[in-house]
C-alpha cells in the first residue's frame, strides 16, 4: 500500500483517505494534503494528514 511511507507523501499531494467515522465501511475521502501528521516514516494503516478541507484521516491511495 502506497499510502504508508511518509517519504511517498508530499505537501499539496492529491490523496484519499479514510476518515475514523468511515474506517469500518473503508469508504474513502479525496482530497489534498495540507500537513502531515505522521511522525515516523511508516505507518501500517497509513499515514495520518490532513487534507485542506481540515478532514483528518489515512492516506490508501496517492492518486493523480
Amino acid at each position: 500500500m502506497e499510502g504508508t511511507r511518509r517519504a511517498n507523501i508530499k505537501t499539496g499531494a492529491h490523496v484519499a483517505i479514510v476518515l475514523k467515522e468511515d474506517q469500518p465501511t473503508g469508504k474513502l475521502t479525496e482530497g489534498f494534503v495540507k500537513n502531515i501528521l505522521t511522525k515516523s516514516q511508516v505507518h501500517p494503516h497509513g499515514i495520518k494528514v490532513r487534507l485542506e478541507t481540515g478532514e483528518v484521516g489515512r492516506v490508501k491511495k496517492l492518486l493523480e
